[in-house]
């Protein structure tokens, strides 16, 4: 009965394979949707929404954008991981997502990467009203006005947060860290002065930051950004805080590996595009097209070294 029990399993799982194969062969049929886990007009948005409209073009269907920010991007991962594992439901993911207490997911379970999409630094800005044009008149600053110096992230658990406590930590200052619910409204009240200094992604900001009305004093990198060469990175300036998202696609776990496969090779064949690579690097980041594979051991890398930073400076994640 036992031998026949397997072999009845071996044949399920050989006709869901074939089915899912099959189903492969005409996907897609229907619109995509790619849930970006932050606010329109912030960073992520930006590079989303460059990747849904060219995965438009490849893939032969719509894919369609759908924001849903909440809780540093908890709520959107958590509802991907609920989604159908049928290729229609894709999430943009980034570095960090992993780190909250009790999200409701599980990186490594609950999700199959399709591809990394771009590697974005962290780059630290200046409202022109502050008297500081680079880290060492930051930490100078910092250090003179005790408690006194705001600096802006989007909430716990972006990498942009636990970048401004590593800065702290490293540099032994007392800054108050102020949260926003995105890089877009962040950039917005940096370009008003409402807050002085901002841990930010560049897409939001570059614009301003060409025409002058907010300065980037440094890129948390180890090399300088092709959009803003004129800018050092923390290293050159003795601080080697280095604070780099990475962007990709996964979808839920137990998606057809053959629908992964059809989405990674659209999603490479984007990322190889010109003006596709033009666009992300002039928005501060880097192409960065990879395996399925390669992108499961970026994901496993990246959210373990930011665990141990946690861990290490003791910080408690909502």
């Amino acid at each position: 009965m036992r031998i026949l029990t397997r072999a009845g399993l071996a044949v399920a799982a050989a006709l869901a394979i074939i089915a899912g194969a099959a189903h492969a062969a005409d996907y897609p049929t229907r619109t995509v949707s790619l849930i970006v886990p932050y606010p329109a007009g912030g960073g992520v948005d930006t590079v989303g929404r460059v990747i849904a409209n060219k995965l438009s073009e490849r893939l032969g269907q719509q894919v369609i954008v759908v924001n849903r920010p909440g809780a540093g991007s908890v709520i959107g991962v958590r509802d991907a991981a609920r989604s159908a594992p049928d290729g229609y439901t894709i999430l943009m993911l980034v570095t960090g997502a992993s780190l909250p207490s009790n999200p409701g997911y599980d990186l490594q379970k609950d999700f199959a990467p399709i591809g990394l999409v771009a590697s974005i630094p962290i780059v630290i800005m200046a409202h022109p009203s502050v008297p500081v044009k680079s880290m060492t008149d930051l930490i100078a600053l910092a250090k003179k006005e005790p408690g006194k110096l705001n600096i802006g992230t989007p909430p716990s658990p972006t990498l942009n947060y636990f970048g401004a406590e590593l800065f702290k930590s490293m540099t032994k200052t007392d800054v108050v860290i102020v949260t926003y619910k995105g890089t877009g409204p962040l950039t917005t009240d940096l370009l008003g002065g409402h807050v002085k200094l901002a841990f930010n992604t560049l897409p939001p900001a570059i614009g301003n930051i060409k025409a002058g009305s907010i300065r980037a004093i440094a890129v948390a990198a180890p090399e300088r950004l092709a959009a803003i060469p004129d800018v050092p990175t923390t290293k050159e300036a003795g601080l080697p805080l280095d604070i780099v998202q990475y962007y990709g696609l996964v979808a839920p776990a137990k998606t057809p590996q053959a629908i992964v496969t059809r989405l990674n090779k659209a999603l490479n064949e984007v990322l190889a595009m010109a003006d596709v690579k033009e666009r992300l690097i002039a928005d501060g980041g880097g192409p960065k097209p990879s395996t399925p594979a390669a992108y499961a051991a970026n994901i496993k890398e990246n959210e373990g070294k930011w665990a141990a930073l946690i861990k290490k400076l003791g910080l408690k994640v909502p």
